[in-house]
This record gives C-alpha cells, sequence and structure tokens, in this order.
C-alpha cells in the first residue's frame, strides 16, 4: 500500500472545508488530487476528529503487530509439525 503524501489532519481540515461550503472541485484543484480521491476520503473520514483520528492510528497499529505475531505463531507450528513429521 503506498503512502499518501497527506497527512490524516490535512486530510479532515479539507474535509471540514468542504463542509463549510468549498466546492470539491476547488479544493481537489488545490490539493492536486483527483475528485474520486476526495470522495474516497470522505467516506473513509466522514465525521471523524482528531481523537478519533489518533484512535484509528493506534488501532491499526495494533493491528499491525497482531498479524505480525500471528504470523510468527504459524510459522513456528509449520516448522515444528515439519520436524515431527520426519522419520529418524
Amino acid at each position: 500500500m503506498t503512502k499518501s503524501k497527506f497527512t490524516e489532519s490535512q486530510i479532515i481540515k479539507a474535509l471540514k472545508e468542504n463542509e463549510q461550503g468549498r466546492f470539491v472541485g476547488d479544493l481537489s484543484r488545490e490539493l492536486g488530487i483527483d475528485k474520486s480521491t476526495f470522495y474516497y476520503w470522505r467516506k473513509k473520514y466522514v465525521r471523524m476528529d482528531r481523537q478519533e483520528l489518533k484512535r484509528l492510528k493506534e488501532l491499526e497499529e495494533e493491528n499491525k503487530k497482531l498479524k505480525q505475531m500471528y504470523a510468527d505463531v504459524i510459522l513456528d507450528n509449520k516448522m515444528l509439525k515439519d520436524s515431527l513429521s520426519k522419520k529418524f
């Protein structure tokens, strides 16, 4: 997954400007993005403030760590099964 050149706070700021009446076309032109990207942001970050955004990032980091731990356990399990299945 590619990393966005915009931070979440910049995205939320743009979304709030849109809520205050600025047009999507103007905002997307100013930011140098496509309108579909703006609509994707709006779908993803709808009604989110900074605290919720911080919590979302924390949860994503925790999820990443848990996935890595799970992958390590599965790999260890597979190695153990392989070593036990060999006949001496």
